[in-house]
């Protein structure tokens, strides 16, 4: 499957399975030669077109297309510029993140399978207006530790080695947010495992093998 093929399938997916919403929110591929496709400006996430995107040089920063690139552009270059290990972006405004990324709450990565895997670095940077370049710098910097970035009052930016690694990982912050929101307002009580039950169930594989960052 091409890069765009993929990254139409991925809109599809997000929009279907209410992790995106109407034009927030892009995505993007790295691909051969240095260069990333990324979402083109104002485009519908769940409606892509093969015309939907730009190609976009990582070393040059200059947009080879003629379509404008994703306001959000810096900070998907800052990722792949820190992070030679990431293949693969996105960025959404899925409901319940949202809803942390706009409070204090904390979130775990103690609670079950998934959740201990693709949780395991996440990080937070304070707000910034979209697609400025101190965003961009401040995504870049979060990225060299973490794999989740909840923006503050914005949304969630997840990367991973593939677009299909990437969707797994918004989907496990979504549902944990609305796990420990629907827990709060039943009055349920989360049970967290112990520190050296995660430990072993990362490094010894029980999941998938623990990924090695560069």
């Amino acid at each position: 499957m091409s890069a765009i093929n993929e990254l139409i399938h991925t809109g599809h997916y997000l929009l279907t399975n209410q992790l995106a919403w109407g034009t927030s929110g892009n995505i993007s591929k790295r691909v051969e030669d240095g260069k990333m496709v990324i979402t083109a400006s104002g485009t519908f996430m769940g409606n892509l077109k093969e015309d939907d995107f730009v190609l976009f040089d990582l070393e040059t920063q200059e947009n080879l297309s003629e379509k404008k690139a994703s306001k959000e552009t810096p900070m998907h270059t800052g990722i792949y510029q820190s992070r030679p290990d990431v293949n693969a972006i996105i960025h959404s405004s899925p409901f319940y993140t949202t809803l942390f990324a706009c409070s204090n709450e904390p979130i775990t990565s103690e609670l079950f399978i998934e959740n201990m895997y693709y949780l395991e670095n996440l990080g937070y940077v304070d707000y910034f207006h979209p697609g400025t370049i101190d965003l961009g710098e401040a995504i870049a910097e979060e990225a060299k530790k973490s794999d989740v970035i909840f923006m503050r009052n914005h949304g969630v930016v997840v990367m991973d080695t593939s677009l299909p690694e990437a969707l797994m990982r918004i989907e496990t912050v979504e549902m944990t947010c609305k796990m420990i929101v629907t827990a709060k307002a039943s009055g349920f009580e989360l049970t967290k495992l112990s520190k050296e039950t995660i430990r072993e169930f990362l490094e010894d594989s029980k999941y998938k093998p623990r990924r090695k960052r560069m």
